[in-house]
């Protein structure tokens, strides 16, 4: 579940709110040991995500950096190399 959370900060364009969701999800789901609430949780599931991104795109503004902005293109090529190397081609 939680591999699909990539780093959102410091890139060019910044990340979006639905990148910034998608991670709050996935993160709720982590905790939460399940991908879909039962309807008796889905409110509390769905509020967690929702605070969880709001909270996430005020550190994305707050965090400060020396360092360029990353390519998304070039990470995400890092990333397939290192899974070509992980899994094989």
């Amino acid at each position: 579940m939680c591999r699909n959370i990539r780093p959102l900060n410091n890139f060019e364009p910044p990340a979006s709110s639905d990148e910034v969701t998608a991670a709050a999800l996935q993160y709720v789901r982590k905790i939460a040991g399940t991908t879909k609430p039962s309807q008796a949780n889905e409110d509390a599931f769905y509020a967690a995500v929702k605070e969880i991104a709001h909270v996430t795109e005020h550190l994305l503004e707050d965090l400060v950096t020396t360092a360029p902005p990353k390519n998304r293109e070039v990470e995400a090529d890092k990333a397939r190399a290192r899974a070509r190397v992980r899994y094989g081609a």
